[in-house]
């Protein structure tokens, strides 16, 4: 089952990272060779962190640190990052855990706006009956990605995101993942009007703990499937230097 939202032009994405772009350099007819062959090739243009994408441990600094105390300047040059690049993530095969927040509430969807909490994330995974076991990943259901169509309300710069708070997020750590994930665009509590402007669960996961964040996830097929374990193939672009990159999520789900 895919796990990633289509990449098109004008998909929602974050404004702090430059918009998606296709443009088809050749069309047919363009060259056309004598047994009257023709090719069409385009032009991709993307950042690391725009559609189904994971966070490298480079993306985030904290007071000029990066993850193990790196200097972030240290590290960076006009040809990306020398440590901690999206090439320095291992691919990774194996057990995912959905914790289903819409299921906790009774819902499709959670609002606009809302924290996911600690109490939230432990009736998650007790409904689930389900085991955290270090280095696995650990998945958040929020629904969000039914809204996909909805360019506004999925950005949430206005009405904000739902999202773990900075207490969730350490609940999460705890557990050693490999990776966490959610439907957002940022993996946050995103409040009403604030957009952006504050990313603490980013600084704690990346820098602090060296956990990768897989972001704008597509889980509304698992969710409706009520599946809370599967197997998962992570594997983003391998873009050296790089503080992200866009991923297709693949789950193995049982029959």
């Amino acid at each position: 089952m895919d796990l990633s939202h289509p990449y098109r032009v004008g998909m929602p994405q974050s404004p702090n990272h430059p918009p998606f772009r296709l443009a088809l350099e050749r069309r047919h007819g363009d060259l056309v060779r004598g047994d009257g062959a023709s090719a069409a090739n385009e032009l991709i243009v993307i950042g690391g962190h725009v559609g189904t994408h994971v966070d490298a441990l480079a993306h985030v600094s904290k007071d000029g640190r990066v993850h193990g105390g790196q200097s972030a300047h240290a590290l960076q040059s006009n040809r990306g990052f020398a440590h901690l690049g999206i090439d320095e993530f291992e691919p990774y095969v194996g057990r995912a855990v959905l914790l289903d927040v819409t299921a906790v509430h009774g819902v499709a969807s959670l609002p606009p706006g809302y924290e996911v909490t600690v109490d939230d994330l432990e009736r998650a995974q007790r409904d689930a009956a389900v085991e955290i076991e270090p280095g696995e990943v650990i998945l958040v259901g929020t629904g969000w990605s039914r809204n996909w169509g909805d360019k506004a309300l999925f950005t949430g710069q206005e009405l904000g995101a739902p999202g773990p708070g900075p207490a969730a997020a350490h609940w999460l750590a705890e557990h050693r993942p490999r990776a966490v994930g959610a439907e957002t665009i940022a993996f946050e509590h995103i409040p009403a009007g604030d957009g952006h402007a504050l990313l603490p669960v980013h600084s704690m996961l990346l820098v602090e703990r060296g956990v990768n964040i897989v972001e704008t996830m597509n889980l509304a097929p698992l969710i409706d499937l009520g599946v809370t374990e599967f197997g998962l193939v992570l594997n983003p672009l391998n873009v050296v230097g790089a503080t992200g990159g866009p991923v297709r999520p693949l789950a193995v789900v049982p029959a």
